[in-house]
């Protein structure tokens, strides 16, 4: 698991950690099941605090990403395919809502905007 901090950033250091693993879980990168590494471990590598690095796995586990095992550490939670797909979705909205957004301040037409997104849908191919 490769996770890459910006300590420029205006994110705070614990959400680029959350965002990062929930992006790669999100992704497949990640599966159920899989082990993550130690809050120890992880706050070592990245040279951070351990604090930091307990704040991003509690927030992943309370959004339903992570469960922890007493014991045994932190793994990937088994998720709802569903959900998963519904927070996509929702996901994918807002970047088109800011796409219409921009595309009205541009005077781009609704025809334009659909041809543009028809091209890069078939690019993707």
């Amino acid at each position: 698991m490769e996770l890459i901090i910006r300590n420029n950033a205006a994110q705070p250091i614990y959400d680029q950690i959350a965002s990062q693993i929930k992006d790669q879980i999100l992704s497949g990168a990640l599966s159920p099941g899989d082990a993550l590494p130690s809050i120890r471990a992880l706050a070592k590598d990245l040279k951070i605090s351990v604090i930091t690095t307990k704040r991003a796995y509690d927030e992943l586990e309370s959004a339903g990403f992570l469960c922890t095992v007493a014991g045994k550490g932190c793994f990937v939670a088994e998720k709802n395919l569903d959900l998963i797909r519904e927070q996509r979705l929702r996901e994918l909205e807002g970047h088109l809502l800011a796409a219409r957004d921009l595309a009205r301040g541009c005077g781009v037409s609704r025809k334009e905007l659909a041809d543009m997104l028809s091209i890069l849908m078939e690019e993707e191919s």
